[in-house]
Formats: structure tokens, sequence, C-alpha cells
């Protein structure tokens, strides 16, 4: 029999009770976070109705059901996750429940991924999770960003293999990298990116502090982008494209979005728990009790300086460098090192990182729940279009822009898109933009299409129907009186602004529908 020299691990009781309690709060937390997509069949998030339209036109493309106005034209294009396997999915069930399904999964995937990657640096879990589920309804994913969530969560478990394998032979580790990269280009470019950046990050610091010889990191780094480079030739090669050209800084909203981004509905429960986040966090640093590996303070420079630099729309993607914060919040506790001095410490950092999470998931079910008469409102009123119809959406408001003085308006905005199903109805705003979704509008309506999003302001209405258009009027709505049947305002019921040429047919607390009288 051979003896071990090696020393017997013993783990306090008291710290193997710590753990203990622990993890069951986080699993807990993780099994009421999960909810809100459980309760609601239509999550009340901003793009999410406009997905689920979308979902409906490619899941009945090539039937007798499907939209006459749209056509789905397939293109190598990076942002596809959903597009792919929603239409797949609603083979077994509803497309409804494919969707939620997808959304789901692509939450499982964040909270897995975060999970295994600091399972993968430490052998242990410990902040991930919490941080994981914290970030899980911040204001990337709950404005309905699906698949960039689902390509996060994607990318997270390709760091962490890639982790695995970064002292095994290299033709293991260039095999596994290239699988990720080909899922992340397919599913969404962003993620992509910020895999591409953790693992670019990681190899340099690997260059500086563990001496490797330059030819090798450079081979390394090489492999590693290898696959992307050859992928981004394969999509110019077949006519795709990554979206639109235009990219734009709004540099005063970069101090903002950290105090923001905890909630996408409430922006005082974002600034509290935001705030108070990083106050815990700043005096946990301060008192040596929270330490940030070597790795770590790489990935922590390089993410922010790439928050700092990168535009904030991006390819004609928006909110382009508020994603970079929740990717730091769950790639960064797997290289962070806490060490409490007692149980007291333990317990105060379970409750504080528990009512964070409470709260804005309490914020996010005060949302979700009662959306569910909302929607289906705005389902019973689509029986009363015409099928085939053409469907304009404004809003009540003084302009198209997100209310920011009440965001839980904000989920109605798109919800007018699901009549492209419900009554087969082209609707302005549909996303059908190029280099993103594979669905087209047909010629006879593509002049009137507003295909990245986007909602027309009520008074921009009233203003073309005066003979007064604003000189900078689009022009798919300079002659929308007689090239739309009907008109969905979103936003607080009014009174009717036009009424010798709107039809009041239905109205709820959270939109009003009118008949267009044809004017010639």
């Amino acid at each position: 029999m051979v003896s071990s020299n090696r020393p017997t691990l013993t783990i306090p009781d008291r710290l193997r009770s710590d753990r203990s309690v622990a993890i069951g709060v986080l699993a807990m937390l993780a099994a009421v976070s999960f909810l809100p997509v459980l309760l609601t069949p239509i999550p009340a998030m901003v793009d999410y109705p406009n997905h689920l339209a979308r979902m409906y036109i490619l899941s009945q493309n090539g039937t007798s059901n499907a939209n006459p106005h749209y056509e789905v034209v397939w293109a190598f294009y990076p942002n596809l996750g959903m597009d792919l396997l929603v239409p797949q999915m609603a083979r077994l069930m509803s497309v409804e429940n494919a969707t939620r399904l997808f959304l789901l999964l692509s939450q499982l995937l964040v909270v897995g991924g975060a999970l295994l990657l600091e399972w993968t640096r430490k052998g242990r879990i410990h902040l991930a999770g919490f941080a994981a589920l914290a970030f899980l309804y911040c204001l990337p994913f709950s404005w309905g960003f699906v698949n960039f969530e689902f390509g996060l969560g994607l990318a997270l478990w390709g760091i962490a293999v890639y982790l695995m394998l970064a002292e095994r032979p290299w033709p293991l580790r260039f095999a596994a990298n290239l699988v990720f990269v080909a899922a992340l280009f397919v599913a969404h470019f962003f993620s992509l990116g910020i895999y591409g950046a953790t693992l670019g990050l990681y190899e340099l610091w690997r260059l500086r502090h563990q001496r490797i010889a330059y030819p090798v990191a450079a081979a390394r780094l090489v492999a590693l982008a290898l696959p992307a480079l050859a992928l981004f030739v394969v999509m110019h090669l077949t006519a795709g494209s990554i979206g639109g050209e235009d990219s734009s800084w709004f540099l005063g909203f970069k101090p903002i979005w950290p105090l923001r981004i905890m909630n996408g509905y409430n922006l005082t429960a974002a600034a509290a728990t935001g705030l108070t986040l990083a106050i815990l966090l700043y005096f946990a640093t301060r008192r040596g009790i929270l330490k940030l590996e070597p790795a770590g303070i790489w990935l922590a420079i390089g993410l922010a300086l790439l928050y700092l630099v990168i535009p904030s729309r991006l390819f004609g993607t928006s909110f382009a460098d508020l994603r970079i914060i929740p990717a730091a919040a769950l790639i960064l506790p797997a290289f962070c090192s806490l060490s409490l001095p007692g149980r007291a410490w333990n317990m105060t950092a379970l409750a504080a990182i528990s009512c964070i999470t409470l709260i804005n998931l309490a914020v996010v079910l005060a949302v979700w729940l009662p959306y569910r008469a909302d929607y289906a409102a705005i389902i019973e009123s689509f029986h009363k279009l015409d099928r085939g119809s053409r469907v304009l959406v404004g809003s009540t408001g003084d302009n198209g822009d997100p209310p920011f003085a009440d965001l839980t308006s904000y989920p109605m905005y798109y919800a007018p898109t699901l009549a492209v199903h419900y009554a087969d109805a082209f609707v302005i705003n549909l996303f059908t933009e190029a280099g993103k979704q594979p669905v087209r509008t047909r010629e006879a309506v593509r002049r009137l299409a507003l295909s990245d999003g986007g909602i027309v302001p009520s008074g921009l209405l009233v203003a073309i129907a005066a003979g007064q258009p604003p000189a900078n009027a689009p022009p798919l709505v300079r002659t929308w009186y007689r090239d739309y049947d009907y008109l969905y305002l979103v936003g607080p019921p009014g009174a009717n602004p036009l009424p010798d040429l709107l039809q009041l047919l239905d109205s709820s607390d959270r939109f009003v529908l009118y008949r267009i009288r044809r004017r010639s």
C-alpha cells in the first residue's frame, strides 16, 4: 500500500455549516428568480413582444398561415440565436411557449455558466451564483435583449471550458474554441466579442505573469482569433452582415449606467440597489476582505477600458456599452476571493445580497404580473382589425423615445407587433433590419417599414394631418392617413387627437386603437 505525504484538509464544522447555509440561500434565490418567466405567458420585456411576433412569422413561413406582408430571407447573420432555435422548438409546443422556453434557457445558461466558470477557477461555488441571480433582471435583460442574454450565457460556458483546457494539448483547446466561436457568432455578435475579449485578456495576463515565451503566446492568440476571422470571411462571401453601419457615442450616459443597471423598470430601485452593492464592494475591497486575483485585475481593467471606449450604438445596435456591465458582473466573481472574518459577517453578506436580489425581483413581478391583463387586452383588440391590414403605431407622449419617467409603460411599446400573427397585419415597427433578422417586408410595403423598431409620436401625426409636416418628418409617415388602416397609440389614453380622421375602436389603460378614415 502506497501512503501519501499530502496533508489532509479538514474543514471546520462552522465553515461547513456556513457554506451549507449559503448554498441553501442560493437555491432559494434561484427558485424564486425563475418564477417571473414561469408565471407570465408573455414576459413584460420591452423587445420581447417584437421578438415573439417574428417567431410567429418564422414558424408559419411556407404554410397556409404565412403572413402576406413578410418574407423570410436567411443569410449568415451573427444575431440568430432564437431565430434558429425557437421555430424548431415550436414544432413540439406553441410558439408562445417555445419563445418563453428560450428565455428560460437563456437564464439557465447565464446562471449555470457563471457557476461553471467559478468552479473551474476555484473548485467550489462561492460568489458567482449570487452575482448571476442579482443581475438576472438587470436593464439589458429586462428590456428584452434575449439573443444577447442567450449568447452571454453561452460565452460564459465557453470561457469556462477554455480555461479548463488552458494547459491541455493545443488541438483539444483549438477544437473547443472553434465550436464555441461558431455557436457565438451565430447566436449574437456582441457575446462573441465578450468571449474573445475575456480570453484575449487572460492570455495576455499569462504572457506577462507566467513568463510564457512570446512565440507560444502569439500562437495561442492566433489560434484563439483564427476561427472568428474565418467566419467573418465566410459572412462577407455569403452576403451576410453584422447590422447597420452607424455607430455613435453618448458619453454622458457612461457615468450613469452603473447606477441604473440593476433594474429596467424602476430607476429608484436600480439606484438604491446599485449604489448599495457598489458601497459594499468598495468597503470589502478597502478592508482586504474582497480581493481580485492577478488575472482578475487584468480582466477588470480591460473590461472597464472597453466600457469607456466602445460606442453606445455599435453597428446599429443600441446600448452596446451598457452590455459590458452585466458581462463583467458575471465573469469577475470567478476571479475574486472573499474572506469574511466570522459567522456574523457571513450572515450579513448573505442578507445584503439577498435583499438586493429580492428587491429587484419584487419590482419585476410587480410589473410582469399586471401585464398579463394588458397583453390579453391588446390581443383581444386584434380581432377588430381586418385581416391583412396595415397598422401604424404611435405614442400618446410628445416623442417616441423610451419613457424614462415611467419605465413600467415601456413594455407595451412593441405589443402591437403581435398583430402580424393574430390579424396577418403589416405593423410599421416590427424588427426587420438587414443584418439582424431574417424577416423582410415584401416590396409592396417596404417603404412603410420602420425596420429597426421605434415608435411615432402622435404630435408628428397630428402635424402631418394638418398639412404642417416638419422638415425632418420621415417619408414613411408623410402620407400616413392614406397608407395605413389602423392606428395604435401606446401610452395613457387621452382625447382623440383627430376626431375627423380617427374612429375609436378599443382602448385600455395602456393603448388606444383607432380606425383611420382614409383621405385621398
